[in-house]
């Protein structure tokens, strides 16, 4: 598959592991990696939070060197404090650092950060001016179609982000407003492609291996964006893959394979985490996981109870039977 290239940066293919809070932590990373994931994205990182030396923040950038090419995601809304700390965290063992101006949750957006910043253009370009004038690598931007359906500046938004500095675009098709109900926009992603000279990168509603052809044929994008759909399907960038060279579609995981997966991203959560921060995140991953499968809904209610890996284990093993 033909890669691409963000600043000095070779990307081998077209498969972008998207950022996710709770989710795309170094583990998960490292799965999506195996099975075909060109580029990765951390969970994104907020600047007063490194600012500030918050404990989390230690967790978040996490990192091993078979994951690269590695994007990290920071979020913040004052130019220089981010820039600063850009500079400040610039030696860590990512590639690519990518600021984020397409995050819904309202706890972000009240603070003006995320997707709040389409709003505001201005500050936005200052943002990344200040942090790519600052630091070596190259800064990237995700963003939304717009902030509302009567407001989709996405084409303006890209063109004053790649004039200030932003070596590649990633455009999620939907306005904050929709946050990801509806359908995702991908014409205004074509719009975005044909008025820049940077890569561009498909977000929204790519689920399969035929939503993520269609994706790439009506879009002309440089790459795409693999989000909610590999929550718990990390087998995902194979199948695309696979279907984009052969046009065939690859079977499911077996229950055996799933189960499989199961264990081993419990087992790197915990020599990450810890086996009591583990047990907890992998309920929700279960969840996705088994989802589909039979006695996925009775299995998804006694996971919510396990404690230590033991119990994981023993659970799954029955739900083979």
């Amino acid at each position: 598959m033909q890669g691409f290239q963000i600043g000095d940066v070779q990307i081998p293919g077209n498969l972008v592991l998207g950022p996710m809070a709770g989710v795309t932590d170094l583990p998960f990373r490292l799965l999506c990696k195996e099975q075909g994931a060109d580029l990765v994205y951390t969970e994104m990182i907020s600047a007063k939070g490194i600012y500030y030396k918050n404990k989390n923040t230690e967790l978040l950038w996490m990192t091993k060197e078979q994951e690269r090419p590695l994007a990290l995601q920071m979020f913040g809304s004052e130019p220089e404090l981010m820039a600063d700390m850009a500079v400040q965290i610039e030696h860590r063992d990512f590639d690519i650092l990518d600021i984020n101006m397409g995050c819904p949750v309202p706890k972000v957006v009240n603070n003006g950060e995320g997707s709040a910043l389409m709003k505001d253009p201005v500050l936005a370009g200052k943002i990344v001016k200040a942090v790519s004038r600052r630091i070596r690598k190259p800064v990237t931007v995700k963003f939304r179609k717009g902030f509302g359906m009567n407001d989709c500046n996405a084409v303006e938004f890209a063109k004053r982000m790649e004039d200030c500095g932003a070596a590649a675009l990633a455009v999620h098709g939907r306005t904050r407003e929709q946050y990801y109900g509806g359908t995702a926009d991908w014409d205004i992603i074509r719009q975005v492609k044909e008025n820049v000279c940077v890569p561009v990168i498909a977000s929204g509603d790519i689920f399969t291996p035929k939503d993520a052809a269609a994706c790439l044929e009506q879009t002309g994008c440089d790459a795409l964006m693999l989000a909610r759909g590999v929550r718990g399907n990390p087998w995902l960038f194979h199948q695309i893959r696979h279907y984009l060279e052969t046009g065939q579609e690859e079977e499911k995981p077996s229950q055996e394979e799933m189960v499989e997966m199961i264990l081993r991203h419990a087992r790197m959560l915990i020599e990450c985490k810890g086996e009591r921060m583990a047990m907890r995140e992998m309920r929700k991953h279960v969840a996705w996981y088994t989802a589909g499968y039979p006695g996925s809904a009775a299995l998804r209610r006694r996971v919510n109870e396990i404690e230590k890996y033991e119990d994981l284990v023993c659970l799954m093993k029955r739900s083979q039977k």
